[in-house]
């Protein structure tokens, strides 16, 4: 018994140690429940609505403080406030803090209190309590159908629409389920079995947190889902008066999207989520506002949302100048000649391999493992390359050849690499052209450095060299330096178009990694199998691939406003998610969310039985002995699923299957719009189903008894996927609840998995126990030396996503400043503080710079433009007296000049505004006050109203906030276009040896620091210099009312199930579903009420004297 294992034994692994923390709330929960249950109907509403008043009462005094802050901040000096400021931020957190404490305090009674009501609606047709105001606003909103008014009792029934189907409530929580609930109440993830009702768990904690009323997000995987769980769960939350809402039901920037946000449970997808928080950020009024704080999230198919989809970042983007001139077009062809003469270099390379390692000389079998290693290096997904690698001993010899060129840091490995055109690493996913590579490319052209960048800076250093000794004048040393840079700016853009067109011919395959639907490049999910429609690869891929297929090559856009879902989740105050399958890739929940994953135990023992790995030599005696498999399965009467990991294999294994007259389904990517009814006929006696490893996810396969008794459901996966996590969620299809079942892979030495990642030890046991074709093995050790494969990949994605976030981290702390800076102009909150601290960093960096080249002059215009004044010092006070005295001197002095100027712009601008709202203060509700800085005039809009009982203190506040959101809009989108050069311009240092992640952070930074220093200095420049032309008041023009944004015109790339309007589309994404999957129905629509007939809110109102005429957002 090994060390580690007698400390388990001792102390008890991870599982069992949260198992026992936990335990006492479970403990506390069943206690808690038996008073509970036996309150009346009315009693146990009352309870709840007890505990949120209990909720508001601990935090009054601090919110009260709050208020009153606020309310003073006003009347203080702009260079007071920042200290008020502090004392909310303090406040606010101290709320967060006090709010958390009491829920876990109440956290027994709340879980009894959900639990009862679900035992209520599970053993009565119908709950009879007495109507509140909400109860006649559910009543009378024609959405809701579950609950009704008589008099004064409103009636709730357990039957209602969800998704478009009829539901009747039939769950109670077990107590796993309350295990569940603690854990994401705590912020972690649970990791629970198909079939433990992770959905009804998630009501535990939902119900909680949302009692606070700060809002509660529930975070699905598509927008189905969303709709679905926000109807299904809903009537459970709003019997006791919460409000619930789904924002993919509403328009992006819309009054019900806002007021779905502003319910105490919101539910949605991902994206939608992430993009309504870029477009916030983006809004120009604050009526395009739609989110409030981000206070707790629960994100269902947690790996799917945090991990799959996080791999590419949220875009809004728009179009750019130019933005159609790409050079896909133009060097496809001469890319495709390179790798039709690669492809004829690498088979005849393959076939000497093959002649000469047979030899008996051992010069000629060495000179074969070259050819054999050359053609590996060249096209190593080549199907002649990848059969002969699966021969006894072949590909032991071709991994010590490897081995051998490996050493010494690649010393050697110019020998082997010099005779191809490009160099393929299939584990990294990058290709490098070789010098005969590069003069294929060249070709006839004048340059024969066409396709080689230049070194900038042996260039740069022989100019500057040229300067020193006169040769050269100074505006030609400058004219000489431009060229330079133009010519690696255009060779740079070569450089990187061939590049990504050859990745999109040789390592990216149609109908493995995408499809075309309707002219249309479309990505298939390589952990899914699912089509992501509106995800594009990044940095040209997605054109070349375009370009490769002959379809429309989209032209480039300018990003607008970004964010990975990585950082989006990490702004929620609290997060927890939930899922079958997030152990494996427990490390990176805890690296990058800090989530700790805990594993629930499940209600039922699992009675699946999952055999070893089936290992064979080559995938054609696979796939026989998975047909042989399938024959066997179905004679006993079992329902089959078979796994695939591409479109190519399920295609090809249905062919096999009809030969042999084998009724089956098949599911893929093609075949997307079926995957509800497919899964739906999966568990019935002898059905055969093909579909990707994930498949159905979220979705419980129901066996009848007969199916049971034959021994369950069979799955049968024809390749290990990368992935750990996605085989296991295939093996999960079958078990449910402890029904019976059995899984099983399916190998052989050609997988890529095997191919790239496999052990040598797998290839010598086989060839050293002499395995003929046809025979397979099968052994723990095998299987285990598998997974050690799959950590290994699991691990290089993680880099990856890792390489990701840490790209956007540079930029998240820079958004997170500007998105802060802009929420204060838009909102006008803190931006007297945000315009005091711009006058004194700027003041502080005019001086240091002029410091420190002793310029007094040079200070003195830099002054006169910025500020508008003169300096308050002369120039022996400027070179006697400390920096750091002369920088308070120089920002004290353009503060008094900024406030002594708009004392003047209020001073002109009130007795006008006064005489207008006494004439016109019934006609104008907004007016436009026009504002100059000498260059441009601004008309600002303001309310009359305000305007003119503030004394123009409103006019001020409006200018300021115009002004700052127009010059951060304009500074931040020229700041996001040059990180997206940058970003792609950075990635040729690796040429170099250079780590392009570090140059890409130093120079963001710089681009960032001369960003913000520009921003200052126009932002002051404009507001120090404002004034209002003197008007009469029948020249004042009256302002449009105030309109939302329209953001159509903006691309967000997203991953979304798109759904038809016919009843087939909801039921294709319905197949995501976490529960067992319902009857289709008609989509039933309640009538609504004639404006004349009584309202159904029981008030006695005709209905268009009542709530017909309310706009009822989400309830």
């Amino acid at each position: 018994m090994s060390i580690i294992e007698i400390i388990t034994k001792l102390f008890g692994n991870k599982a069992q140690k949260d198992m026992r923390a936990i335990q006492p709330y479970v403990e506390k929960i069943k206690v808690a429940y038996e008073h509970i249950d036996s309150l009346s109907h009315d009693d146990l509403r009352a309870a709840s609505q007890s505990l949120m008043d209990r909720l508001q009462s601990v935090v009054a005094d601090k919110k009260h403080r709050i208020a009153e802050l606020k309310q003073s901040i006003e009347e203080l000096e702009i260079d007071q406030r920042e200290k008020v400021y502090n004392e909310i931020d303090k406040l606010e957190k101290e709320i967060k803090d006090q709010y958390e404490s009491t829920l876990t305090e109440i956290l027994p009674e709340v879980f009894a209190i959900v639990k009862s009501t679900a035992r209520r609606f599970t053993e009565n047709e119908t709950i009879v309590v007495t109507a509140t105001e909400m109860d006649k606003e559910l009543a009378a909103d024609p959405r809701f159908d579950f609950v009704e008014i008589d008099g004064s009792q409103a009636i709730y029934h357990n039957t209602w629409m969800a998704g478009g189907n009829e539901v009747t409530w039939d769950m109670v929580h077990y107590d796993v389920q309350l295990f569940g609930g603690v854990v994401l109440h705590q912020g972690k993830i649970a990791e629970m079995a198909t079939g433990e009702g992770k959905t009804l768990v998630a009501t535990l904690p939902v119900f909680l947190n949302a009692l606070t009323h700060e809002g509660v997000h529930v975070v699905t995987v598509n927008d189905y889902l969303a709709k679905r769980d926000s109807e299904w769960m809903g009537p459970l939350y709003m019997f006791h008066g919460l409000t619930v809402d789904c924002i993919d039901k509403h328009k992006p920037n819309s009054d019900e999207r806002r007021k779905a946000y502003a319910c105490d449970i919101t539910f949605g997808t991902n994206n939608e989520f992430g993009f309504d928080y870029l477009r916030d950020n983006m809004a120009i009024s604050p009526l395009d506002l739609v989110q409030r704080g981000h206070n707790f999230a629960i994100v269902d198919e947690v790996d799917s949302v945090l991990i799959d989809d996080a791999r590419t970042p949220l875009i809004i983007s728009g179009p750019v100048p130019r933005g159609e001139d790409q050079m896909f077009d133009e060097y496809k062809d001469r890319v495709a000649q390179l790798v039709r003469t690669q492809t004829t270099l690498t088979t005849k390379l393959l076939a000497e391999a093959k002649a000469k390692m047979g030899s008996a000389d051992e010069k000629e079998r060495e000179a074969g493992e070259l050819a054999l290693f050359r053609s590996y290096k060249g096209m190593p997904k080549s199907k002649a390359l990848i059969k002969y690698l699966s021969e006894q001993g072949v590909k032991v010899r071709l991994q010590k050849t490897e081995e051998f060129y490996m050493q010494e840091n690649e010393k050697h490995m110019h020998i082997a690499t010099d005779e191809l055109y490009f160099v393929i690493n299939e584990k990294h996913k990058t290709i490098e052209l070789t010098d005969k590579g590069i003069d294929a490319l060249t070709g006839n052209t004048d340059d024969p450095n066409f396709f080689v960048l230049p070194d900038v800076g042996s260039e740069m250093a022989e100019l500057e060299q040229s300067a020193v000794s006169g040769q050269l004048a100074a505006e030609d040393i400058q004219h000489k330096k431009d060229e330079i840079l133009t010519n690696y700016s255009v060779k740079s853009e070569r450089v990187h178009t061939v590049n990504q067109l050859l990745k999109a011919y040789t390592l990216f395959e149609k109908d493995v990694d995408y499809i075309i639907d309707n002219g249309e490049v479309k990505i298939v999910d390589e952990q899914t199998g699912r089509v992501m429609d509106g995800r594009r690869w990044s940095d040209g891929l997605h054109q070349a691939v375009e370009a490769k297929e002959n379809v429309k090559v989209e032209g480039a856009t300018q990003t607008f406003a970004t964010i990975t879902l990585q950082n989006y989740f990490r702004m929620y105050n609290k997060l927890s998610g939930m899922t079958g399958t997030a152990e494996t890739e427990a490390g990176e929940f805890w690296n990058i969310y800090k989530l700790d994953v805990v594993v629930i135990p499940t209600n039922r023992p699992i009675a699946r039985n999952d055999m070893n790995d089936r290992i064979y030599r080559t995938k054609r005696e696979k796939y026989n002995a998975v047909i042989e498999e399938i024959e066997l399965m179905v004679s006993q009467g079992r329902p089959v699923l078979v796994g695939t990991t591409s479109v190519e294999i399920s295609e090809l294994l249905s062919k096999m299957l009809n030969i042999r007259k084998i009724k089956h389904n098949v599911l893929n990517a093609k075949l997307h719009q079926q995957e509800a009814q497919v899964v739906a006929e999966a568990g019935r006696p002898g059905v055969v189903t093909i579909a990707t490893n994930m498949a159905g996810r979220g979705t419980d396969i129901k066996l009848s008894p007969e199916v049971k008794a034959a021994g369950g459901l069979a799955i049968i996966g024809t390749e290990r996927h990368e992935s750990r996590r996605v085989d296991r969620q295939l093996r999960g299809r079958a078990g449910r609840q402890g029904d019976p079942g059995s899984s099983v892979f399916y190998v052989s030495l050609e997988d890529d998995l095997m191919r790239m990642f496999g052990s040598e030890r797998i290839a010598s046991v086989m060839d050293r126990m002499g395995f003929q074709e046809g025979e397979m093995i099968e052994h723990s050790m095998i299987s285990n030396s598998i997974e050690r494969a799959q950590k290994k990949v699991e691990e290089n994605n993680f880099g990856m996503r890792k390489r990701l976030i840490e790209y956007d981290d540079v930029m998240n702390q820079q958004r997170n400043l500007i998105y802060a800076k802009r929420r204060h102009a838009l909102m006008g909150e803190r931006i007297g503080v945000d315009i005091t601290n711009m006058i004194y960093e700027t003041a502080e960096t005019l001086l240091t710079d002029s410091k420190q080249v002793n310029d007094y002059e040079g200070l003195r215009n830099d002054v006169l433009q910025t500020f508008a004044m003169e300096l308050p010092f002369d120039e022996d006070a400027f070179n006697t007296t400390k920096r750091a005295l002369l920088s308070e001197q120089l920002a004290e002095a353009a503060m008094d000049s900024f406030k002594r100027r708009m004392d003047k712009l209020m001073q002109v601008a009130d007795p006008v505004l006064q005489r207008v709202y006494e004439d016109k203060g019934q006609l104008y509700e907004n007016i436009l006050i026009p504002i100059t800085d000498g260059k441009r005039v601004y008309n600002i809009s303001v309310n009359l109203r305000a305007a003119a009982e503030s004394h123009c203190k409103e006019v001020v506040r409006e200018f300021e906030k115009r002004m700052l959101l127009f010059v951060i809009d304009d500074e931040w989108k020229e700041h996001l276009r040059q990180l997206d050069d940058l970003k792609q311009s950075v990635q040729n240092a690796s040429y170099e040896q250079k780590d392009p992640l570090l140059i890409y952070k130093l120079e963001s930074f710089g681009i960032f620091k001369d960003m913000l220093h520009t921003f200052n200095l126009r932002a002051i420049s404009i507001l120090l210099r404002g004034q209002i032309h003197q008007q009469e008041p029948d020249h004042v023009q009256q302002a449009q009312q105030q309109r939302r944004h329209d953001y159509s015109r903006y691309r967000a790339q997203k991953d979304s199930v798109q759904q038809a309007a016919a009843a087939s589309g909801a039921a294709a994404a319905a197949a995501h579903d976490t529960r067992a999957q319902q009857r289709p129905e008609p989509i039933h629509v309640d009538k609504k009420p004639r404006p004349n007939d009584p309202c159904p809110c029981g008030s006695g109102k005709k209905y268009k004297q009542c709530h017909g005429k309310l706009n009822v957002g989400g309830i």
